[in-house]
């Protein structure tokens, strides 16, 4: 049965973009609004948010970490840096990767809900 990944993404070709590479390993739902971003990961029974640092604060990563303490929250950005790396970790996710690098989040989200070895290959 494939886990359910919520992307929480703005852009809309962003978000087809990670949607397109992580289906073939997920059930992946899409949620561009900010508005009720918790109700659609418990509705949608995530077990992985992917979500973008530039349109979603670091208050938003606090939330979810708090509401959902063992999802795995991979988030993105265009220009990742160390600083919002370590503050992104700090918030409560589990990494931060490049926005359009499908394969780094995908092992990110392989990674952290620890089936890295049987769906990577």
């Amino acid at each position: 049965m494939a886990l359910n990944v919520v992307v929480l993404e703005k852009d809309p070709a962003l978000a087809q973009s990670l949607a397109g590479g992580l289906r073939p390993h997920f059930s992946v739902h899409l949620a561009g609004s900010h508005e009720h971003f918790l109700d659609n990961v418990a509705r949608s029974h995530a077990q992985a948010v992917v979500l973008n640092l530039e349109h979603w604060p670091l208050c938003d990563i606090e939330r979810l970490h708090q509401a959902f303490p063992e999802l795995p929250i991979v988030c993105t950005h265009r220009i990742p840096d160390e600083e919002m790396w370590m503050a992104a970790l700090a918030a409560g996710a589990c990494d931060v990767c490049p926005a359009g690098d499908i394969n780094n989040v995908l092992s990110a989200i392989l990674r952290s809900t620890g089936i890295a070895g049987s769906a990577a290959a």
